[in-house]
């Protein structure tokens, strides 16, 4: 494994000393003449390990350790000084410094305490990373939903997690694509292994490369080290390319060829890298769609459709609401330090009720307001976002539609049924009429005339 460590020194000769030493073991050396540079490099890179001098002007080696303690915790510091005395060795240790090596310093005595500093630091970082795995996903142990729908989502889970086919997630945004992806890691065959997520619609494409494959110092402006891929990060794990409808054409070739033979090409850099990489993707795009468009490449959709996985919207998998409901109430409340016993039948009736365009994501943001002005252990219809209840006839009575499903006034419903979609669009489109015409394909004119015969006020609906 390539680390990167920061060598501080006034004195260039030296760095340039340490820097050819500790280059031969597969680190790469960045170097700063005073504290403040060095903060600046600590900034702009990974480091992994600070190599500081004690004496310097500006800011000396103890202020550096103790801004680097502020700013960067957990990374190591080795401290080296010429004055030597054991006072100067137990403060710099007192103060957080991982050890110290006194000048003139052994080479052997040097790789030593590096290569124990290094560990240190991989320990650390493998001990963030599942931490942070578990705090962020805590809710994929149990992927909430027993409706038929959802339970077709849980077989397949279940038949390709040990396998390494490449999976391809499909569904309307908000369907918990990533969750999925992420159960199928951590269940699978490469469970402890690196998770990398790469939204690919949120890279600029001139980076797009460079990100999904790395690059070598100096292949472009900019390039002031080497960086490693996102499919290296995943070597032996999971890469789950979300939006991956969104990739541009001329980038898919290489991706295709990464899947097909196992190997990439940083930017700048001949030398091909094996990789063993499980590859997820997703996206809310219908793909094949875009191949009859020219704008995604058939081959690349064959290659990805190995396992497909189609997510069903929440609409679709009405009985499951409740339990989601449920579930979110209990992890966002007991992170806000509240406890709810659940939601009224109100309540209830209301989220299901919903059509829900924005899926699962919608329905946490929901609860998730509505725990924080919940005012008791149950969660009321009134704790609820206004929206949800747009459809719902202005006397809080059902009586537009008798048991049999046919309208007892089919002008009043069908007002009840237009009324309901403007304030979607309307919700959609933060009260900007002009953009909430468009989603529901409209004229402004139109859907003003709508607005003033329906009686809807946007300045009080749209919150």
């Amino acid at each position: 494994m390539t680390h990167n460590v920061l060598v501080v020194d006034d004195e260039p000769k030296l760095c340039d000393l340490l820097a050819s030493a500790l280059s031969q073991n597969e680190i790469t050396v960045f170097t700063a003449g005073n504290g403040l540079h060095a903060l600046k490099v600590l900034e702009a890179e990974d480091i992994d390990l600070v190599i500081s001098d004690w004496r310097m002007p500006g800011m000396d080696g103890p202020q550096l350790l103790a801004e680097i303690k502020h700013r960067f915790p957990q990374l190591p510091v080795i401290v080296m000084t010429a004055y030597s005395t054991v006072k100067n060795a137990v403060q710099s240790m007192r103060n957080g410094a991982f050890d110290y090596i006194a000048k003139p310093f052994d080479i052997d005595e040097l790789d030593i305490t590096v290569s124990k500093a290094l560990q240190f630091r991989d320990i650390l970082k493998d001990n963030q990373r599942m931490r942070a795995e578990l705090d962020e996903h805590k809710q994929i142990d149990s992927l909430v939903g027993d409706s038929p729908s959802f339970r077709q989502v849980l077989q397949a889970i279940d038949s390709v997690r040990e396998s390494n086919a490449t999976i391809l997630l499909t569904g309307e945004s908000g369907t918990g694509k990533e969750m999925v992806a992420r159960a199928i890691h951590k269940h699978g065959n490469r469970a402890g292994k690196p998770f990398v997520a790469v939204n690919c619609a949120a890279i600029p494409e001139g980076l797009l490369e460079s990100e999904m494959f790395g690059h070598r110092k100096g292949a472009f402006t900019g390039a002031v080290a080497d960086r490693v891929g996102r499919f290296q990060q995943a070597d032996k794990g999971t890469l789950f390319l979300d939006e991956i409808g969104e990739m541009p054409l001329a980038l898919q070739a290489k991706i295709l060829r990464a899947l097909q033979e196992r190997v990439i090409e940083p930017v700048g850099d001949p030398r091909e890298r094996k990789v063993d990489v499980r590859v997820i993707a997703a996206t809310n795009k219908n793909l094949l769609d875009a191949v009859a468009n020219k704008e995604f490449r058939e081959d690349l959709y064959y290659r990805l459709n190995v396992f497909p996985i189609p997510l069903p919207a929440l609409r679709e998998r009405v009985e499951d609401i409740a339990p989601l409901a449920r579930h979110f109430a209990h992890t966002l409340g007991g992170a806000a330090g509240k406890r709810f016993s659940g939601f009224s039948p109100e309540a209830l009736n209301a989220m299901a009720n919903y059509s829900w365009p924005g899926n699962i994501r919608e329905l946490q943001n929901c609860v998730e307001r509505a725990t924080i002005v919940a005012s008791g252990t149950v969660i009321e219809d009134d704790d609820l976002p206004a929206y949800l209840f747009a459809s719902r006839p202005s006397d809080g009575s059902v009586p537009l539609v008798e048991n049999n499903g046919v309208p007892t006034d089919l002008e009043a419903a069908l007002a009840e049924v237009e009324k309901t979609y403007i304030l979607a669009a309307l919700q959609q489109s933060n009260g900007v009429q002009a953009a909430a015409a468009q989603l529901i394909g409209i004229s402004e004119r139109s859907f003003w005339y709508r607005l003033k015969k329906l009686g809807i006020h946007v300045d009080k609906i749209v919150r």
